[in-house]
């Protein structure tokens, strides 16, 4: 599977070649050899998954078989207008629909042709949960945890997931692990759990640098790269793409680079761009994200946009801003061990829960704890207009810390003391007394926690409606007994804070498609032969978040259908006549037309 360039020939043919190697990527290539296509997978770094890897992996499908499980009553109809009213102009219906049509049949797909296996969780709501069609289970698909000892050697290439999501120097965690490890003393089950995933990783680092037992997206993605080894997917890393022809028939070729070898090589089908978007390209960066740092952004480093100029160059044009050019989260940030910079992405463990609260630099609330982290960092972003929000800073007491921890600070305080020593938590024994490390007013932090606690008591936030909705509850805490599982008095000394960053998570905006993920010129015509999806393809959901798993669902689905016409077109060219000596009155085969 693994190649190097200098084994390929100068001119030599693929049916598909697929720039990036992120979780969409990794789809589109599987879904055409699936097809029974010869296919090319190209990465820029030395790892596969991209931010996939690095994310929760769950993925937005509504009508699966996987999700009629849980929610047997749901219906795509539902799902069109959840669309209607979240995204509304900002995206074209057509493509929304493409989406929803294509969505059971893409994992179908998978599960049946692949090692890729989902389940749905019996409550995993929709983030605009109060919006009509929402849901509140059978939407959002997870992976199957995966064993990474079955990919022996290409275990090392895995992206390993975010640092301070690990414990035990890289035991991977979820929802499931949480509650047996915050559990482990008070019962048997979740002792024998954990006894059991532990003895498991100490067994892991005898051989490995950390845990193979994969969750989440490393469990995606891991899966997809078993799939795409089984298949016999050629991959390429540590290779930059460094042009693409387009001839009268379309993107018909695609020039590489790795090391000192170059290769231009033949894609019958065409080329899938899939490298994860614009996010760190520094002048696509600056003109888009003003303001915005990039040690902010917590995705995989892999997303230069290089290939972006290249597809512009053959006439790919960028779609219109749409809620936002990319989707956030509020991280917290760190200096490692090794020099580097941790972006903590905060996005339901802490913020949400009860004795927490959110302030600006004048000390004051301005915005609803417990919305999804897209809108918080969109909400920290534009009061930062008036008032100073950037950084923002998350409060908590000692109970609360002590239940759900503060950013990369565990519950029960784990790790507090060299947080507390390198400055990431600041602490204070009164509210005053924390004001005056956070540099904000003390009178307004004082009031603001007064006025929050009174609030909390009757679990009517008054101001910005905390807990308003079944998603923002559900980010609370499930066994809190107060009205509302969002707010509790912050009320037990000593008072302790994060520094809050609105970082950004994945581009929004990219490349024009039709429902065929063809890319599209100024004209709005396709251009035969350049695909994008991921996201490199401008957001199906015109830079709204309404739910769970809304990149990774569209990454999906059109990287299925790109697949499938990308294949179908390196079977119309090879069935061509040769101009010269035509076999058959026969008229050459034509462009694939849209279904």
């Amino acid at each position: 599977m693994l190649q190097d360039l200098a084994q390929l020939t100068d001119g030599e043919s693929f049916d598909v070649i697929v720039v990036g190697a992120g979780g969409a990527g990794m789809s589109a290539a599987l879904f055409a050899a699936i097809s029974g296509a010869r296919v090319l997978l190209v990465e820029a770094t030395g790892f596969v998954g991209g931010s996939t890897a690095l994310s929760a992996g769950t993925t937005w499908i509504p009508g699966s078989a996987v999700g009629a499980a849980v929610n047997a009553d749901d219906s795509l109809a539902a799902a069109t207008t959840f669309l209607d009213r979240a995204v509304a102009h900002r995206s074209s219906a057509t493509l929304r629909a493409a989406l929803l049509a294509h969505g059971a049949q893409a994992v179908a797909q998978l599960e049946t042709n692949s090692q890729v296996k989902y389940r749905a969780r019996p409550f995993h709501p929709d983030y605009l949960s109060d919006l009509e069609g929402a849901s509140l289970c059978g939407r959002a698909l997870e992976p199957l945890p995966f064993d990474g000892r079955l990919l022996g050697e290409l275990f090392a290439v895995v992206r390993p997931p975010i640092p301070e999501f690990t414990v035990l120097k890289g035991m991977m965690v979820d929802r499931d692990d949480i509650g047996h490890l915050l559990s482990w003393s008070r019962s048997p089950d979740s002792f024998k759990y954990c006894a059991q995933i532990i003895w498991r990783h100490v067994q892991d680092r005898l051989k490995h640098p950390r845990g193979t037992r994969l969750l989440m997206g490393n469990a995606l993605v891991g899966r997809l790269l078993l799939s795409l080894r089984e298949r016999g997917v050629s991959l390429l890393l540590h290779t930059q793409v460094t042009g693409l022809a387009r001839s009268e028939g379309g993107v018909d070729s695609i020039t590489l680079r790795q090391n000192f070898q170059t290769r231009t090589l033949h894609a019958r089908g065409g080329v899938v761009l899939a490298s994860g978007g614009f996010n760190r390209h520094a002048q696509r960066r600056a003109e888009r994200l003003p303001g915005i740092e990039p040690e902010w952004c917590p995705g995989a480093p892999g997303h230069l946009g290089a290939a972006h100029e290249l597809a512009e160059e053959v006439g790919a044009k960028y779609g219109p801003t749409g809620q936002s050019d990319c989707f956030w989260a509020p991280v917290s940030l760190r200096q490692r061990a090794d020099g580097s910079t941790a972006a903590f992405p905060h996005f339901v463990f802490d913020r949400a829960k009860p004795h927490t609260l959110v302030v600006n630099s004048r000390g004051k609330r301005y915005l609803n704890e417990s919305t999804s982290y897209h809108l918080f960092a969109l909400a920290m972003q534009a009061a930062n207009r008036f008032t100073p929000c950037i950084p923002s800073y998350l409060v908590t007491d000692a109970q609360g810390l002590r239940k759900y921890g503060l950013g990369m600070v565990r519950p029960g305080g784990m790790g507090l003391r060299a947080a507390l020593a390198d400055g990431y938590v600041l602490s204070g024994a009164t509210p005053a007394a924390l004001a005056a490390k956070l540099n904000v007013p003390a009178a307004n932090l004082e009031q603001t926690v007064a006025v929050f606690n009174t609030m909390a008591a009757s679990g009517n936030d008054t101001e910005f409606r905390r807990g308003g909705s079944t998603y923002q509850r559900a980010n609370g805490d499930p066994t809190w007994t107060g009205a509302n599982p969002t707010m509790g008095a912050l009320s037990e000394p000593p008072f302790y804070a994060v520094q809050l960053y609105p970082g950004d998570i994945g581009a929004a905006t990219g490349f024009l498609t039709d429902a065929h993920a063809r890319a599209l010129d100024a004209q709005g015509a396709a251009i035969p032969g350049l695909y994008a999806c991921g996201n490199d393809m401008h957001s199906v959901m015109g830079g709204v978040y309404p739910a769970p798993g809304i990149t990774l669902g569209p990454g999906l689905v059109f990287a299925f259908l790109a697949a499938q016409h990308a294949v179908q077109r390196a079977r119309s060219m090879a069935a061509e006549p040769a101009p010269a000596t035509p076999a058959s009155g026969e008229p050459p085969a034509a462009e694939p037309k849209a279904a």
